[in-house]
């Protein structure tokens, strides 16, 4: 998804708890199979090398989807699921430049007030409708409606007026420039003949969604997979892997059997399963690793309604506590880099003049007493009005890294004389019943974030309703201006120096505890060819992976 910035949860991570879920096909020699078949063979299932249609990729998540109506999927297993259904009208391609998806060509007007998409003709929605602009302006109408609790809003708001010129011809005026407009309309569309009189919070479309793209919605069971089947009649060809199954397990362990028994195609390694489990013959033969840069970061982030969190010596003085190279180094192996600001850390919009403060527990308990937190009683754990400085951080089930890091966390806040009790949640619960109700104390999550650093969605103060991305309530006037001169001006150069004082602004008050941006780590099943790794990551050429038809193993 194109423009979007996703309540992160490490994709490709867990795997389904049955085996034998699918229909295997029995592997047989390939010179008995030729004897017995060369009659009706085709030219591809003589060639091995040819590209084939056919087969299954299992991918394995420790987190199930939330919800499939695109504007509402917030969560990474929601939007990797989005992504295979729905298109935008734009999209990146592999050197992370835009080009078009539902859209063949625009004109860019008026100096970048005005956007005229002319949309690609002949693409059909999967229930056999005519994709139209009148979707692309039904999508818009619900990104801009205040009933709708899509946190993508921010946007699209900008715009002055949509227009509908003729069937396949859309024309968008900005109130004032605009520089993330085009990246933004990679917002997947929306069948306006199928939800024009639905509650987008309450449809069932999202349970059973139809799109336009390559893989179509099959089923969905909670908890165990959901499975896509190929779109025979996509715009751009049909994709040669017949079925997607995205397999749920909230276990790191069981991923790791699976991959080992091959119940799994595609899965994301921990550092360790990546730099030790898997270096053996076993995985060599059988599987290709891959390493790449994340889009993302991992923080703690605190409730600043909470009162304990409100003084910004407190959230300093964690900052000073925490020795997060040591992190980096004890649970990634090196694979990761400690990050000081809310962008992605090769990018020109982060401030690598911000360093992070050493580590300083000595520093980290003199801005204690500042704010009032001292150890009366000499029992290790420091006080105020006669409370103990205690609070929870919530994780979510089966990341064993984010885990690992909580207790890091909680043996260096032990050290300054606070107590914190770690509780493990099921993502869905997490973000549903803990993070949108605002019921945390501090939670430590990741970003994926958008090629374009715009992250106005996130940091504005305006952006604190329910389902949006603000939930940490961060409010800084600075901030907010900043925000919106950048949003304002296409000059790269004014937009990095806004983003850069944001950057200093947010290390500074540290509403949440910046940690790492860790590499990607994913394995692949060696049966799978064309799969490559790009400056965007691997999976944008998905259509084009194959499998040749004597390695199919899957009917």
């Amino acid at each position: 998804m194109i423009g979007t910035l996703l309540k992160e949860e490490p994709i490709f991570r867990n795997v389904s708890r049955q085996r034998g879920v699918f229909n295997r096909i029995p592997l047989i020699s390939s010179a008995v199979f030729f004897f017995l078949s060369v009659a009706v063979m085709t030219a591809a299932e003589i060639n091995p090398d040819k590209p084939s249609y056919g087969d299954a990729v299992v991918m394995g998540s420790i987190g199930d989807a939330r919800t499939l109506v695109p504007i509402l999927a917030s969560d990474s297993a929601s939007s990797e699921i989005c992504g295979l259904v729905f298109n935008g009208l734009v999209k990146y391609d592999k050197d992370v430049n835009i080009v078009g998806d539902l859209a063949e060509s625009w004109d860019i007007l008026d100096g970048g007030l005005t956007i005229v998409f002319h949309l690609k003709k002949g693409v059909r929605w999967h229930d056999g409708e005519p994709f139209t602009s009148y979707d692309v302006e039904f999508t818009y109408s619900k990104l801009t409606d205040p009933n709708v609790k899509t946190p993508y809003s921010g946007d699209f708001e900008r715009v002055e007026k949509f227009e509908v010129i003729d069937e396949y011809t859309v024309k968008i005026t900005y109130k004032e420039p605009f520089s993330p407009a085009l990246s933004s309309w990679g917002m997947p569309i929306m069948p306006r003949h199928i939800l024009k009189n639905e509650d987008l919070n309450k449809t069932s479309f999202g349970r059973h969604p139809i799109g336009t793209g390559p893989y179509k919605f099959k089923v969905w069971k909670t908890g165990e997979k959901i499975e896509l089947v190929s779109n025979h009649d996509y715009f751009e060809g049909r994709p040669f892997i017949d079925r997607f199954i995205y397999r749920i397990i909230p276990d790191d362990a069981t991923i790791f059997l699976e991959l080992q028994t091959k119940g799994v195609d595609w899965t994301g390694l921990s550092p360790l399963q990546y730099t030790r489990q898997t270096d053996n013959d076993f995985f060599r033969r059988n599987y290709v690793k891959f390493k790449y840069p994340s889009f993302g970061y991992t923080y703690l982030g605190y409730n600043l309604q909470d009162p304990r969190f409100q003084d910004v010596r407190v959230r300093q003085a964690i900052n000073y506590a925490i020795n997060k190279q040591e992190i980096v180094d004890t649970i990634f192996f090196g694979l990761g880099r400690v990050v000081t600001g809310p962008f992605m850390i090769d990018s020109w919009a982060y401030n690598k003049d911000v360093k992070p403060v050493q580590f300083d527990q000595a520093r980290a308990r003199e801005l204690l007493g500042q704010a009032g937190w001292v150890d009366v009683d000499g029992d290790g754990w420091v006080e105020k009005d006669g409370k103990p400085f205690e609070f929870t951080v919530i994780v979510n089930q089966g990341n064993a890294e984010r885990l690992r890091t909580a207790e890091m966390i909680q043996n260096y806040l032990k050290d300054i004389g606070i107590r914190v009790k770690i509780r493990v949640l099921e993502w869905s619960t997490l973000i549903n019943e803990f993070i949108n109700k605002r019921r945390f104390e501090a939670v430590l999550m990741g970003w994926s974030l958008a090629r374009d650093p715009d992250n106005y969605d996130i940091w504005h103060s305006s952006k604190t309703r329910d389902g949006e991305f603000n939930f940490i309530g961060y409010n800084n006037a600075e901030v907010d201006r900043l925000l919106e001169e950048a949003r304002r001006t296409f000059d790269q150069r004014k937009r990095a120096a806004a983003y850069h004082r944001i950057h200093e602004i947010i290390y500074s008050e540290q509403p949440c505890l910046f940690l790492y941006s860790s590499e990607a780590l994913s394995i692949i099943s060696k049966r799978f060819r064309n799969v490559e790794v790009s400056p965007i990551g691997i999976g944008y050429n998905i259509i084009k992976w194959y499998v040749p038809k004597s390695e199919q193993r899957y009917r």
